[in-house]
């Protein structure tokens, strides 16, 4: 798993769950079933562990410059901007602060970026600035900067040929004598660094808090070496007037590749040498003044800092190695081997009892990973702790602020796990039908988790699920939002948090097709459109009607610090967003101009008809534009009132090639850099901007207005009234750093909208919160004991963070009720694995597992099959799983028993010592006769060379019947639920399936059909179809009153949807064997009424109902055991072409989804198909077994008809140390 944050895509390729950022989502990716994890910090926060190597820009010719930032690949802790292409290999140690680096939260794995952004000649950034202007209020923004003489006759206020925007100042009348009006300039000063015309990357740092040093590292990297072969070190002290080349203070034959300063206390600084020439490590105590040089024994990949102790470093080598400095680099020591790449991370104040504590991620010989935790002077086998006993999925740790996220894949399937405020872990509950292929955390902010899920049916789009504050139960906020991959490979989630108002979010929805963005004000509870501005540029009516036309957005933060992104807004300065985007149907990359709203979202207005980079200055109380363009400029536009009109100023009086702009390091110096070249082949230039002389004093009182927060015209937002205070547009007066906030807050009294619906219910209308078809809201959690209460869910929950208070609080809160006693149910005995291997000699380690029951009150036993049982008076000693070795080969069979004063439940492992698992689907018919024999028949997926032994346990047999046959004829002599269990060994492979058959004396079926629209929603799974079929058998006794246990409804595989009803004798028969017969065959009969007349239905979820009919015309004879009634035959042959449809599944999963590995499904509600039976008499059809598709042409014909993108059921093949004679029985 990973986290990702919210301001900028943070996942990486090949790590598997990803957290996302302001909820652009990037993601971090799990590896195997990879999930993607993002959480999210706000605006400002960092975003991902910064142990990824760094990612380059791809270097275009000056004269051509991409439209759209994701064209650009940036890095992670900084741009680069170049003249070649491609991905620069070395690492990127973790980030520093400064203000050409995209800070990193502590903590996180990887540690800080090297400081500051790196940029490359001869590319213009993202939203690379400029644009010519005319002199003050004059030329309009959409006019194109020109370094030729036109421009410069334009700068000297000569009237330009298109008309003026709207909102712009008109020009200065000309002065006496008719001299043009005098041009605004802002204070400057240019600085070559003379010498590295060939460099073409650069690094630079400014913390800008309290401190006039810069430092920038140039290097010249040879992308056919793949490495840097030359450096210099500039240092300016005057916030960069002038610079110093401190090449021979480090050293003039070291060649420097990685900057970082230390988050904690900026005047600390660590310089990398490039691995290609050494290994050594320069260190500054006094901001770069000054260096010492300490050799290393191994090569840095990416560093981590202590949030808190400014000299306690984590180091992580290209060799995998974690290490450890408590001197700031000074000396190192070793802590452990094989850690995986961005898993490993900082305590966390206030949730790890130890600052020193350190969470990693281990890799295992075996290919999997165990999740560790060490103090950093402590880190031996004996005081290292493992919080989760189980292992976990490689590339799946992440911790983030309250929560510790981990992914298992077990029988084919990941599940997630969250561990709260250090908490025992729970299972993650999205919704059951979800069936996740991706995820990513998106954000973990104020107690709550956001996530996007991929589910099984889908492709270019995600679902937004939020959480409980546990971060346990997860419910939909939004369905699918639009995705796309940068040129890194990570994803990106078009979702954006705005800054400085709590729960509003902008999403770009794809709908039919089309993508739109919407707005929602209470965290995803309701979402609408954007309404588009009254007027345009020009002040022309914009004609423009919902739903059919609004505003839309790119919400794609900008990954590199030069430039501004497509969309920006500030904590600082609530209510203001400014964004590209574009006016229609639907979005759209051209006729874009750029849109701003001053009322957080409710509202806006365009100010730009052209790409534009826009800054906030002074806290957000000013705004500066400079245009997206490769040609050079030498004017930016200032803006003091919300972009309703512009000043225009001169920064250079040479046109300037714009590579990128630092603003918001200098917000207390007021102090901006840019940086570019005066030709494609000159030195770096830095300009230094000082403008302050666009303020003509400090803000008092009298320059302060308030402004409302409303959504569309309700006071109350998240809860709450609240009040901003903002200075008065037109002021041009200087803010200070908390010059704006909140003012008045104040709860709202509950209402409708400050409520969601709870896990397990879907929204029906506009409020009304109802149980999905898959949830039993009358079951209470497990954890509740006899004696104790638990909160019974009204079907809602409070929004998290909303402050509402009294109204409808008391009627939507759950409300405490007693724990009901029951009995064990839906127990389970699984391998910490999943697999059904144990080597000799060695810990197997099984979890016992229950669905139902008293966990407290239960008592377990675990007999591991070879003479020797534990047992325990509950379950809280067995949660980190019981542990056994045994001493001898074979096949044993491990039983779990669990009972209380209401009953008891067992469950079954047959435990192989040694061969590994495939995959085998076992076929047999739904109900059976007694005493009339049934052919019973195993599939193998892939087919083996060689004999396959097929190991076969019917009902409470301990002892197994052995065939080298892949079917077998069983005769079952009592009636009711019979079990099927068969075991595959092919060499060291050994694979299980499970099944249950019906066993009775005589029964009568019908087909049924359904409704086409639930084609559409069937992910093709065991549980799916065992749901549907409790779904119809629960109608039917509704609608016709028959006893609940003479039904049984078995949902085929496969598309179209069918089913076969089978009705039952009634479990005590009575010697009239005639007279039941006729009771069955009345029951028969009002069933087939109530089908025929559309009597039985169910909604499927809001808005979807489907209607059951039945097949056949006509009623369908007695089953039973005479001669007339062969069934078994019949329901064999019918079961092929089910069988064949599970097979094409497990086949074209495993082709299509090659990252998804699988092992042998153990729980037998899982795997359960469902395989009915059709009656057979004179009447019936006569079917042979050519009218069938062989299996193998029904997974050609299939594999490109239809991909659903849900968890296969393959197993993957893994390889032990073969042990010989390992099943010996």
């Amino acid at each position: 798993m990973e986290a990702a944050r919210t301001e900028r895509p943070a996942g990486w390729p090949g790590a598997p769950l990803a957290r996302t950022g302001l909820l652009l989502l990037s993601t971090w990716v799990l590896a195997g079933a990879e999930i993607t994890w993002g959480a999210t910090g706000g605006p400002g926060r960092p975003a991902a562990p910064a142990s990824r190597p760094p990612a380059l820009l791809p270097l275009f010719p000056r004269a051509v410059v991409s439209q759209w930032p994701e064209q650009l690949a940036a890095a992670r802790r900084g741009a680069a901007l170049g003249r070649r292409p491609g991905p620069e290999p070395l690492p990127q140690p973790g980030g520093g602060s400064g203000s050409g680096s995209v800070g990193k939260k502590q903590g996180e794995a990887g540690g800080p970026s090297p400081e500051g952004a790196r940029w490359e000649q001869g590319t213009p950034a993202q939203g690379k600035p400029g644009g010519a202007r005319r002199s003050r209020r004059a030329q309009p923004p959409s006019a194109l900067e020109r370094g030729d003489a036109r421009a410069t006759a334009l700068a000297d206020g000569s009237k330009g040929s298109r008309p003026l925007a709207k909102g712009l100042r008109e020009e200065k009348a000309p002065r006496a004598g008719g001299a043009a009006a005098e041009e605004l300039r802002l204070p400057s000063t240019s600085f070559a660094l003379t010498g590295d015309s060939a460099h073409n990357q650069a690094m630079v740092h400014w913390s800008g808090h309290n401190s006039s040093v810069i430092l920038i590292l140039t290097k010249l990297y040879d992308f056919n070496l793949g490495s840097v072969t030359e450096s210099s070190l500039w240092r300016s002290t005057d916030y960069g007037t002038t610079y110093e080349k401190l090449n021979d203070k480090v050293g003039l034959k070291t060649v420097l590749s990685y900057l970082y300063v230390n988050p904690t206390n900026k005047r600390k600084i660590m310089l990398l040498s490039d691995p290609e020439m050494e290994s050594s490590i320069l260190i500054s105590s006094d901001e770069g003044a000054t260096y010492q040089k300490y050799r290393l024994t191994f090569y840095i990949q990416s560093l981590l800092f202590h949030p808190k102790q400014e000299d306690w470093v984590l180091a992580y080598s290209l060799d995998q190695k974690l290490y450890s400095s408590m001197d700031f680099g000074r000396r190192w020591q070793l802590m452990h081997e094989r850690i995986t790449p961005n898993r490993f991370y900082w305590s966390v104040a206030g949730l790890d009892k130890e600052a020193d504590l350190v969470h990693m991620e281990v890799r295992t010989a075996d290919g999997y990973a165990h999740y560790l935790t060490c103090r950093i002077q402590e880190c031996a086998e004996t005081t290292r702790s493992g919080p989760f006993a189980r292992s976990i999925d490689i590339s799946s740790l992440v911790v983030q602020d309250e929560y510790i996220f981990i992914q298992v894949t077990t029988g084919g399937r990941a599940s997630y796990y969250v561990s709260y405020r250090r908490e025992a872990f729970a299972q993650i509950k999205l919704p059951k039908y979800s069936l996740p292929k991706d995820m990513h955390i998106i954000s973990t902010d104020e107690n709550q988790v956001f996530a996007a899920v991929q589910e099984w049916n889908q492709n270019d789009t995600y679902n937004l699920y939020i959480s409980d504050t546990r971060g346990i139960y997860f419910t939909l906020a939004m369905e699918n939002i639009k995705s796309s991959r940068g040129l890194m490979g990570n994803i990106i989630i078009e979702l954006y948090e705005v800054a400085g108002i709590k729960g509003v979010f902008l999403a770009n929805k794809k709908v039919d097709d089309q993508v739109k963005t919407h707005i929602t004000y209470n965290k995803g509870r309701d979402w609408r459109l954007l309404q588009a501005p009254d007027v345009d540029l020009r002040g022309s009516p914009v004609h423009c009607l919902l739903p059919f036309c609004s505003l839309h957005l790119h919400l794609q933060i900008s990954e590199n610090p030069y430039s501004s992104g497509r969309i920006s807004s500030k904590e600082t300065a609530p209510g203001l967003v400014v964004a590209t985007g574009n006016i229609g149907p639907e979005l759209s990359y051209t006729d874009i101009g750029v849109f701003i709203s001053s009322d957080g979202g409710n509202t806006w207005r365009q100010i730009f008809d052209e790409e534009y980079n826009v800054w906030f200055l002074d806290w957000g109380g000013a705004l500066v534009a400079m245009k997206h363009t490769p040609l050079p400029v030498r004017h930016l536009w200032v803006s003091f009132d919300e972009g309703h009109s512009w000043d225009k100023y001169g920064f250079t009086s040479v046109p300037l090639f714009v590579d990128g702009a630092l603003v918001e390091a200098g917000v207390e110096t007021q102090i901006m850099t840019v940086f570019g070249h005066f030709s494609l082949r000159s030195e770096w230039q830095l300009v230094k901007v000082d403008y302050k002389s666009i303020f003509s004093r400090r803000c008092t009182k009298e320059d302060y207005q308030t402004w409302h927060l409303l959504n569309q015209g309700e006071p109350c937002v998240m809860g709450e009234r609240k009040i901003f205070k903002k200075r008065k547009p037109g002021a041009q007066c200087a803010l200070g750093r908390d010059s704006s906030g909140t003012v008045v807050s104040e709860p709202c009294v509950c209402a409708d909208w400050d409520f969601e619906c709870d896990y397990g219910y879907e929204r029906h209308g506009e409020s009304q919160c109802v149980p999905a078809f898959w949830y039993n809201p009358a079951s209470p959690s497990k954890d509740c004991s006899l004696g104790q209460s638990y909160l019974n869910s009204t079907g809602y929950r409070r929004i998290v963070s909303n402050n509402c208070t009294d109204g409808l609080r008391e009627k939507y809160t759950a409300k405490a009720q007693m724990c009901p006693g029951k009995a064990p149910r839906g127990l389970h005995v699984v391998t910490t694995d999943g697999r059904l291997v144990a080597e000799q000699g060695h810990n197997a380690t099984f979890i016992i597992l229950m669905e139902e029951g008293d966990l407290q009150r239960t008592n377990i036993q675990l007999d591991f099959g070879d003479g020797i049982a534990v047992s325990y008076a509950n379950f809280s000693p067995i949660e980190d799983g019981i542990k056994h070795v045994y001493k001898s080969a074979g096949i044993f069979q491990v039983t779990a028993y669990a009972e209380n004063s209401l009953g008891s439940d067992t469950a079954v492992l047959f435990l192989h010592v040694v061969c590994p698992v495939e995959h085998v689907h076992l076929r047999v018919p739904f109900v059976a006769i007694r005493n009339k024999e049934v052919n019973i028949s195993a599939v193998v997926w892939p087919s083996q060379l060689g004999t396959l032994t097929y190991f076969w346990w019917f009902g409470n047999s301990t002892k197994p019947l052995i065939t080298l046959d892949s079917s077998i004829s069983f005769t079952f002599l009592a009636e009711g639920t019979n079990t099927i269990t068969v075991q595959v060994a092919a060499g060291n492979a050994l694979i299980q399936d499970t099944k249950d058959i019906a066993v009775h004396e005589y029964f009568q079926s019908q087909l049924l059909s359904f409704s086409p629209n639930l084609d559409y929603h069937n992910p093709d799974i065991p549980e799916w179809r065992q749901d549907i079929g409790n779904v119809i058998k629960r109608a039917l006794v509704k609608v016709t009153g028959v006893p609940e246990d003479q039904i049984l409804v078995a949902v085929f595989p496969g598309l179209p949807t069918s089913a076969e009803l089978f009705i039952l004798p009634p479990k005590n028969l009575t010697e009239r064997r005639k007279g039941n017969e006729e009771d069955l065959e009345q029951i028969v009969e009002m069933l087939f009424n109530a089908l025929n007349q559309n009597l039985v239905q169910f909604e499927l979820k809001p808005g979807v109902q489907v209607i059951v009919y039945v097949t056949q015309l006509t009623l369908a004879p007695l089953v039973d055991s005479s001669a007339g009634h062969s069934s078994s035959a019949m329901l064999m042959l019918l079961s092929v072409v089910f069988v064949g449809l599970a097979v094409f599944l497990i086949y074209k999963f495993k082709r299509k989804i090659p990252w998804i590995n699988f092992y042998a499904q153990v729980q037998h509600d899982k795997e359960q198909e469902m395989i009915g039976s059709v009656s057979q008499s004179e009447n019936a059809p006569k079917i042979t077994l050519s009218d069938f598709t062989e299996p193998e042409e029904l997974l050609d014909k299939e594999l490109d008809t239809r991909v659903i993108g849900g968890i296969a059921t393959i197993a993957n093949s893994e390889s032990t140390k073969e042990i010989p004679n390992c099943t010996s029985v």
